[in-house]
């Protein structure tokens, strides 16, 4: 451990990002549709909250017939298909360890269920992998971060059909023979737990298919807990000394108040967070799950073999979002806060960002205790950051504001280190700026590195260094010892 720091000398210092938010080229060389190409951007002024809508069957068939022309900027990204050296270099000069990404499944196999991969695909990954490299960057490869290829919901409904393991196990095992001497650190998908939130956007479901969706989304969950394990299979054995991890949102929950209502409100709400790393960490279904099933009446077809995979190839490290923490109460009555995909009555201890998520770095290292404490595995922080309205002036972004976010929540990440947590890394979610996950706009900025272009896409696309751009190079430089 470096004494000076806190932080092992090996930590994995850098940022992350997602195939659909930065690539573009949605289109170009073979690649097919997936559901991140139908998520459309609404203005402020129509938008319902924080959270794209739900896609149905009708304004899907809509968008394929072109009924409905609307802008869909995942499709555009910020153009990184073809600057990716360019940036990469960037990332280098900040002086990364690793950079999380993820490969757009619909690349490889355009519908998704193709056994013939698209080898214009598995060359540009090659591409900037070997960049990456060339500047010993390691590259954290997530396999579906919201990009479930198209071909898959017309097909199955996406994740709701049981058929689609297969076929991500195909993709997985193709990858992993393809790029076994290029990438050590995997992840499985992308804050899993989003599947019941927005089944849409975490595993190609248009709901009003199903008869039952909320029984859908769980079924769905329990393919996806099955072709994880069996995708950590194929790794063991094509890549002995890889490791495979999961990826939680992880939203932890306060009790509103010491009323002992509200403290089991809470209490469940945690669980219920925590049931995807109890499974794909411990290897089982908890017990309060299938209470949970049982008072929804959800049947699920769990198979024993199914079970038996689970259990037996679980996850080798605990990757996790943190961004923001929510609070539970047994009569929530109160003034309303957006989130992640989720909102939460306002916890009057704490600031909000421009978009209202709640500025709760003390849970950083609440969650980092808690959840080294219960699996006693390597944890990783994949995803922290604050979106914020950036201002160029004379050529430059002073974002001392998103500087001080990043300070207190590394501050907080090295005192649970200080506390015994075994953590592998910091990566910062969008180190240069993307198009929103949940609202895509590009007004909401979280990188050290400005792009100039607008929510409509204009702009000239030129990078330019922020404040935080030399601020984040000094961090890892010292390895956090100079907050």
């Amino acid at each position: 451990m470096d004494t000076n720091s806190g932080f092992k000398s090996t930590f994995l210092w850098g940022g992350a990002t997602a195939a659909n938010q930065i690539e573009g080229a949605y289109d170009k060389d073979g690649k097919g549709m997936s559901s991140a190409d139908f998520i459309e951007f609404i203005p402020k002024e129509e938008r319902v909250g924080d959270h794209h809508m739900e896609i149905n069957s009708e304004h899907i068939q809509k968008i394929l017939t072109g009924e409905h022309e609307g802008r869909f900027p995942k499709r555009d990204g910020i153009d990184f298909y073809n600057t990716y050296k360019e940036d990469i270099q960037l990332l280098a000069e900040m002086g990364f360890k690793a950079f999380r990404m993820s490969i757009h499944w619909s690349r490889i196999f355009p519908k998704g269920y193709e056994q013939e991969p698209n080898e214009a695909g598995l060359a540009f990954y090659d591409a900037i992998f070997d960049t990456l490299l060339s500047y010993d960057i390691e590259p954290v490869v997530t396999l579906s971060h919201y990009e479930t290829p198209f071909g898959l919901t017309e097909k199955y409904n996406g994740w709701a059909g049981r058929q689609v393991i297969e076929h991500f196990v195909h993709y997985a095992e193709t990858v992993f023979k393809r790029y076994k001497n290029k990438v050590k650190y995997w992840m499985t998908f992308n804050e899993i737990n989003i599947i019941n939130i927005s089944p849409f956007t975490g595993g190609g479901i248009i709901s009003d298919r199903e008869t039952n969706p909320m029984e859908a989304s769980y079924q769905a969950l329990h393919h996806q807990f099955v072709a994880s394990s069996l995708a950590t299979k194929k790794l063991k054995s094509i890549i002995p000394n890889a490791k495979m991890g999961c990826m939680l949102a992880r939203m932890i929950h306060y009790p509103n108040t010491c009323n002992p209502e509200d403290v089991l409100k809470a209490q469940q709400d945690n669980q219920m967070n925590l049931l995807y790393t109890d499974v794909q960490s411990l290897g089982e279904y908890p017990t309060y799950y299938k209470k949970f099933l049982s008072d929804n009446e959800l049947t699920l077809n769990i198979t024993d073999s199914d079970l038996a995979i689970i259990k037996q190839y679980p996850v080798d490290y605990i990757s996790f979002s943190y961004y923001m923490s929510l609070l539970s109460s047994s009569s929530p009555e109160g003034n309303i806060t957006q989130g992640n995909l989720m909102n939460s009555l306002k916890n009057p201890y704490l600031e909000s960002s421009d978009w209202g998520w709640q500025i709760d770095p003390t849970g950083l290292r609440v969650v980092l205790n808690e959840l080294w404490d219960r699996y006693k595995k390597p944890l990783f922080i994949v995803e922290n950051g604050l979106g914020a309205k950036d201002i160029v002036e004379d050529g430059q972004i002073h974002d001392n504001y998103r500087i001080e976010y990043l300070k207190k929540h590394i501050s907080e990440a090295k005192r649970a280190v200080e506390d015994g947590v075994d953590l592998m890394g910091y990566l910062a979610w969008g180190p240069i700026d993307l198009v929103s996950m949940s609202t895509s706009e590009m007004t909401k900025r979280y990188g050290f590195i400005y792009v100039d272009q607008d929510d409509y896409g204009n702009g000239s696309k030129k990078r330019i260094k922020k404040d935080s751009f030399n601020w984040y190079k000094n961090i890892i430089s010292t390895n956090g010892s100079d907050l």
